[in-house]
């Protein structure tokens, strides 16, 4: 468990990239501090007072500046320290490339901008709890979650990735939206003879059709109008460790083709090139579509599926193993009650029946975000079932057997319509600031003004 009086510094020019992840981390980390600095020309002093646990580092800081030489020099000073703080690279999306040459230098995992807030607050955490259990930040990435429950299925699928994860076959995990697909592919990065090297994920749906082969293989200068310098594309980024594409499902036919053909050869050519270059990592696949429509040659193509599930893991929902409900329940509630600063409370026994009971359509990620309404948003002894925002039918709320409610102020109400909307949104500030029909900047003074 990370530390709760942790101190964390965002060195970042960017005061709004800055504000915004010091709103997100004040909030977990109650009891520590949370710095910003936008001088690097002051971290020695800073250092000289105090080391701090964690450093979240932009490696560019002047305007046009893009071949990260002041950041990387900033890591250096950092892992030169007697006791190094765990060093978490911030970087364009563009510039993943340099984010590898900062873990090859110590840094032990990267966050591209502008990041989901979860995979920032999971980043900030697994870097306290390696530096809590060893002393010193670890090189190798940040480690994956654990993948709780005690169900048969579960016990059978961490045994699939104990048993899969050291070998070089490609794996493709299916299961619903919010099962920990990702935390899969983690652990078996992490379980492999390549958990030194990279992991790199793709969110393949999101790449637009028109730049996939220079995202995914690279370019070279000239290459197209845009194309100021060279750039590695992913699978030269995550050579020697793991690539991690999700949602391959979405991927369309033609850029299906261009895919097979550099798993086919084991190499790939930049846009531009005149030449190809060997490729050298694991792949790891991840789709959330039907097996039916999966295997249908119309969606993807046959022999492109058989390249990428030599291995097929299959992620259970979170309604096929409803014993772990207690556990998963358990887990988030003290979770939250710790960030949050509240109370330690169970759910009371109506409460434990409806969850236990509930077909969970969003699977783990829907249950964790109904824990952390439970913990700001309940007032008894035990948590009751209206706490958990469950729904007794379409569009009707569920009831709270125990009690009616206080009535609520505008202000409860605007914390709760923000909070939901966040969870609805899955963090993405500047989505939810365009649902609530609000600017980003308004956006964050009212996550600062009700602690979220």
């Amino acid at each position: 468990m990370a530390p709760a009086a942790a101190h964390v510094l965002i060195l970042d020019d960017d005061m709004d990239v800055a504000c915004a992840a010091q709103l997100l981390l004040r909030r977990r980390y109650r009891d520590g501090r949370v710095d910003t600095l936008s001088d690097p020309a002051a971290l020695p002093a800073l250092l000289a007072r105090a080391t701090p646990d964690v450093v979240l580092l932009d490696l560019n800081f002047q305007p046009g500046q893009t071949d990260g030489a002041q950041g990387l020099a900033l890591l250096d000073l950092l892992r030169a320290l007697p006791r190094p703080p765990s060093v978490i690279a911030m970087t364009a999306y563009a510039d993943v490339p340099l984010a590898v040459e900062a873990l090859k230098r110590g840094a032990g995992d990267f966050i591209t901008k502008p990041w989901d807030n979860a995979r920032l607050a999971a980043a900030v955490e697994q870097a306290l709890v390696r530096r809590s259990d060893t002393g010193h930040p670890s090189i190798t990435g940040a480690a994956s979650p654990e993948l709780m429950g005690d169900s048969q299925v579960m016990r059978e699928l961490r045994a699939m990735i104990a048993s899969v994860g050291p070998t070089e076959a490609n794996v493709m995990v299916l299961g619903e939206n919010g099962v920990g697909k990702e935390l899969v592919a983690r652990a078996l990065h992490q379980a492999s003879h390549r958990a030194a090297g990279p992991l790199l994920a793709v969110d393949m749906g999101a790449v637009p059709e028109a730049t996939f082969e220079s995202e995914l293989f690279g370019h070279r200068k000239g290459a197209f109008t845009d194309a100021k310098s060279d750039r590695a594309g992913r699978f030269q980024s995550a050579r020697g460790g793991s690539l991690f594409l999700d949602e391959i499902g979405n991927l369309p036919l033609a850029a299906q083709a261009k895919l097979l053909t550099a798993l086919e050869r084991r190499e790939v050519t930049p846009l531009g090139a005149d030449r190809p270059e060997a490729i050298d990592v694991r792949i790891i696949s991840a789709t959330n579509v039907d097996e039916e429509r999966l295997f249908d040659p119309a969606m993807f193509r046959t022999d492109l599926l058989f390249r990428l599930n030599t291995i097929v893991l299959r992620v259970p929902p979170l309604r096929a193993r409803r014993d772990d409900i207690a556990m998963l329940l358990q887990h988030y509630l003290a979770h939250y009650e710790r960030q949050y600063q509240r109370p330690v409370r169970a759910p009371d026994a109506g409460a434990l029946a409806c969850l236990q009971g509930h077909d969970w359509p969003g699977n783990v990620r829907a249950l964790r975000h109904a824990c952390e309404r439970a913990v700001i948003l309940g007032q008894d002894a035990h948590y009751v079932r209206g706490d958990f925002g469950l729904f007794d039918g379409p569009g009707q709320a569920a009831s709270s057997p125990s009690r009616s409610g206080p009535v609520q102020t505008l202000e409860t109400l605007e914390r709760e319509a923000i909070h939901s909307t966040l969870a609805q949104v899955e963090g993405n500030i500047s989505h939810a600031a365009k649902a609530l029909g609000i600017s980003r900047a308004a956006l964050y003074r009212k996550l600062d003004k009700h602690g979220l």
